[in-house]
């Protein structure tokens, strides 16, 4: 049967028509002025349409509609949040370069807000921070994702708490998000060679404030059956239907952002999903500007930025070598280079032919600048990949790291929001890039920051009874929802939660490892506590799903029945009321499994300080004057001892530490020593885990120095390039003939601090010259092994040529360091227009006689 579609918009009133405008950009979420708006609206069809604005404008009736448009008091809110929503948009901020080259961002998926539910956790809400701050900071950024007309899988538990998933269907023509079309009113469309397949895809825009996000939509007419539910759902399906998702976000969101008249010079990739954008934008590079595949990887490298967020090797994205050649091998036939090659691009080892494709190699290897996202992330990062840059010392691995970050407006409540705007002043929501004003958090008085959180406490219990109540009857249970819902919890307990993603590593049950000692707690008359927990466990994940079971158990056991909770279906809405509501954010992970983890900062700029293993961002934040440390960054590998030890310190901080400080009141009821952790937690954790920050820390180290490599190596034709790749031609052509002949120093080995030792070194270079490499003198002091540690490096000077091939160097030590101290000397590339000389495979050492 044929069926033609048409599209029916809501008739809204000319007075009301910026409303329209409003629910189209996600700047609402964000702003709780203009979520007002929608609220008073209509109080029903907000809750109805899950918070989504355009939807709501399309379930609200004519007459009401009509109503509001002769509202005089509505009409002036409206016209004061539409002043504001329009002087956003047109206001200039931190970057004021040119936007004449773009960033485009590439993720899998995005927590922008609950009406937009295309995001499953913590790097879906990390890439919507991303873009809301990149939007603050009038960044040139463009984002690129997929669109899943299911989403991520929605959560309930069974009558025994084993978690069940459904995967409801979503209509995004009602929802803020819009397609592009072209002059004909026709869908923009992209098409990627899959195997046999031609797979096409439309595109939708969703505005970010001031920029934009582009999502990919498989789901036309074009595609059979298959092709058509290849966007249906995230992290879904078998390893076939994930390959082709990442090429289609990979490749098809480059030809997406060409199809639109974009043409990104920088491209970052949040995790490795994205990795193929590599391979589309070099063929366009070779097809366009007639670049061989060499010239245009260059352009490429350079341009690419790559941000990994996974501390463990099982945990990144890896192929099957049939699967890789299923999909990829024509495209890259085209591309002119060997299959062997391509293979060797995502393989840590490129002679082990029978190792899979790894997205995380590839995009390492074809990419410049690469991070983890905490501090001691990137020291497991460059632990992890090491091989990949085989005999350089793993400090010097270039991966570096900009610990993640949270976006204020967002995560603030909004009475903490206003609570800011009154003593932070305009600038605090005017200058994002002014993170000195978190200090003036001190102007707060103690009683006036207390009550508020109190009331953040109440709306916490309040929203959380709500949703225990629509699980009991969802449950079928309306008696016992009517009946004891408005008895769970209290307003007045100390309030302790864990919500985030259930997987085993992350613990959850770690509290319930001594149960009467948690019965005890919990029931405690004269400083009692509750426990809140939500969160989902992959479908796959058996061992997580336990995890939930038992601790719905748990919470059955009528001597704590409504003292502690699991509520299902944890989404961006209840995180804002948990890490706004709750006194202690707990998390209690296996260090170093964390990479970052971003919900504690959160919690943390709510003044809800943090009770956590010190893993992730933690291990970098900790103070002992604003929040609590469980252990000292001890690393086990007997998991049931480390369960043992940590879940004993665990009730220790909670008995002896965390409880009595909440409980500790004076006589007029402030618990003063909380209320000064408090300020110490929102004033140090605001200012270093904002959003801003990281971004701003984006920009500076990654964005705009690549943003100017990419200039500078397209001037003049791509002069450079050329250049560059001819250069790297010649030193791998003859890179296996380099030797460091011998090295010796003027002194006897004892020496005296404040002595200067001279160092020579003698270097075949075979056809190579000196002003191609760069002969490093590396040492420092010696450990146990006989192994340099912090190695400090000099470049050596040419001092003249010999009879052979060899060249002989020169540097000095300055002998501050005592002790037994030791050095070597190694070659590197050396070339003007390479962004760093730490090529795979390109390092020479001197080597033992």
């Amino acid at each position: 049967m044929k069926i033609e579609s048409f599209t029916v918009k809501p008739k809204i009133p000319e007075k009301l028509l910026p409303l329209q405008e409003m629910a189209y950009n996600l700047w609402t979420s964000w702003n709780y002025e203009a979520q007002n708006l929608f609220i008073r609206l209509d109080y029903d069809s907000w809750i109805k349409s899950e918070q989504n604005p355009v939807k709501l404008l399309a379930q609200v009736s004519q007459s009401r509609l009509e109503k509001m448009a002769n509202d005089d008091s509505y009409l002036a809110a409206l016209d004061r949040v539409y002043h504001n929503f329009q002087k956003y948009l047109a206001d200039d901020r931190w970057y004021q370069g040119s936007y004449d080259n773009l960033v485009a961002y590439f993720s899998m998926e995005y927590g922008l807000d609950v009406s937009l539910p295309i995001y499953s956790g913590g790097l879906g809400v990390l890439s919507g921070d991303h873009m809301k701050t990149a939007s603050d900071l009038c960044l040139p950024v463009v984002g690129v994702g997929l669109l899943y007309r299911q989403g991520y899988f929605r959560q309930y538990l069974n009558q025994d708490g084993y978690q069940q998933e459904y995967y409801p269907e979503y209509d995004w023509y009602n929802m803020p998000v819009k397609l592009c079309l072209d002059k004909k009113n026709d869908p923009r469309k992209i098409s990627v060679q899959m195997g046999d397949s031609l797979v096409f895809a439309q595109i939708w825009e969703v505005k970010v404030g001031k920029v934009s996000i582009y999502l990919l939509d498989t789901n036309v007419r074009e595609n059979n059956d298959i092709d058509r539910k290849l966007t249906s759902s995230l992290y879904a399906g078998d390893r076939d239907t994930r390959i082709r998702q990442e090429i289609l976000l990979g490749i098809g969101g480059i030809r997406a952002l060409r199809k639109l008249g974009i043409y990104p010079a920088v491209t970052h990739m949040n995790e490795g999903h994205s990795a193929f954008l590599a391979l589309e934008r070099i063929r366009q590079l070779m097809e366009e500007e007639k670049l061989s595949f060499d010239e245009a990887f260059q352009v490429c490298w350079a341009t690419n930025i790559f941000t990994t967020h996974t501390p463990v090797p099982a945990g990144n994205e890896s192929f099957a070598i049939e699967l890789v050649e299923k999909y990829l091998r024509n495209f890259i036939h085209d591309l002119g280079i060997s299959w062997t090659d391509f293979m060797a691009l995502g393989r840590d080892n490129p002679k082990h032919a029978q190792d899979p494709f790894c997205l995380t190699t590839f995009a390492l290897k074809s990419s410049a600048y690469n991070n983890g996202v905490s501090k001691l992330h990137g020291v497991i990062s460059r632990k992890m990949w090491q091989n990949i840059w085989y005999k350089l010392p793993e400090p010097e691995i270039p991966i570096s790291h900009i610990t993640n970050g949270v976006h204020p407006k967002t995560w603030l409540s909004p009475s903490m929001a206003d609570l800011f705007d009154k003593y932070f002043g305009p600038r605090f929501t005017e200058e994002p890039s002014n993170l000195e004003l978190w200090q003036r958090i001190d102007r707060i008085s103690d009683e006036e920051l207390w009550r508020n959180h109190e009331r953040r406490r109440e709306e916490l219990v309040a929203y959380t009874r709500e949703r225990i109540k629509k699980q009991l009857m969802r449950a079928e249970r309306e008696d016992l929802a009517r009946a004891n819902a408005d008895e769970m919890l209290s307003p007045y307990k100390l309030t302790i939660s864990f919500a985030r993603r259930f997987a085993t590593y992350k613990r959850a049950n770690l509290l319930m490892r001594d149960p009467e000692r948690l019965i005890r707690l919990l029931s405690d008359k004269e400083r009692p506590i509750q426990i809140i927990f939500a969160g989902k466990a992959h479908p796959l994940d058996g061992p997580g799903k336990d995890i939930i079971k038992e601790i719905y158990h748990f919470s059955q056991d009528p001597r704590v029945k409504g003292k502690i909770l699991f509520i299902e279906d944890y989404d961006m809405t209840l995180a804002k009321y948990l890490t706004s509501g709750s006194d202690i954010w707990l998390n209690n992970p296996r260090r170093p499994l964390e990479a970052s983890g971003t919900s504690g900062m959160k919690a943390a700029m709510n003044g809800v300080m943090n009770l956590s293993i010190l893993d992730g961002w933690w291990d970098e934040a900790y103070s002992s004057d604003s929040g609590w440390a469980i252990g000292r960054g001890e690393e086990y590998d007997d998991h049931r001892l480390q369960d043992e030890i940590e879940s004993k310190a665990l009730y220790d901080l909670l008995e002896r530490e965390v409880i009595p400080l909440f409980y500790n009141r004076g006589r007029d009821n402030l618990p003063r020593g909380w209320i000064h952790m408090m300020k110490n937690c929102i004033k140090r954790n605001g200012e270093q885990f904002s959003s801003n920050r990281m971004l701003l820390e984006y920009s500076n180290k990654y964005y705009l120095p690549a943003l100017e490599n990419f200039a500078n190596l397209k001037a003049n034709n791509y002069e450079k390039a050329r250049n560059l790749t001819s250069y790297l031609h010649r030193l791998k052509s003859t890179w296996k003939n380099i030797r460091v002949l011998q090295i010796w120093a003027d002194k006897d080995t004892l020496l005296t601090a404040g002595d200067t030792l001279t160092v020579k070194a003698q270097v075949n270079l075979d056809t190579l010259k000196p002003d191609d490499v760069v002969v490093q003198l590396y040492y420092g002091t010696l450990n146990s092994q006989g192994e340099i540690n912090d190695a400090q490096t000099i470049d050596m000077v040419t001092l003249k040529k010999l009879e052979t091939d060899a060249w002989e160097y020169q540097a000095e030590i300055q002998c501050n360091r005592t002790g037994r101290n030791g050095f070597s000397v190694r070659v590197l590339p050396e070339h003007a227009d390479l962004i760093h000389f730490f090529i795979p495979g390109m390092i020479k050492w001197v080597k033992n006689p």
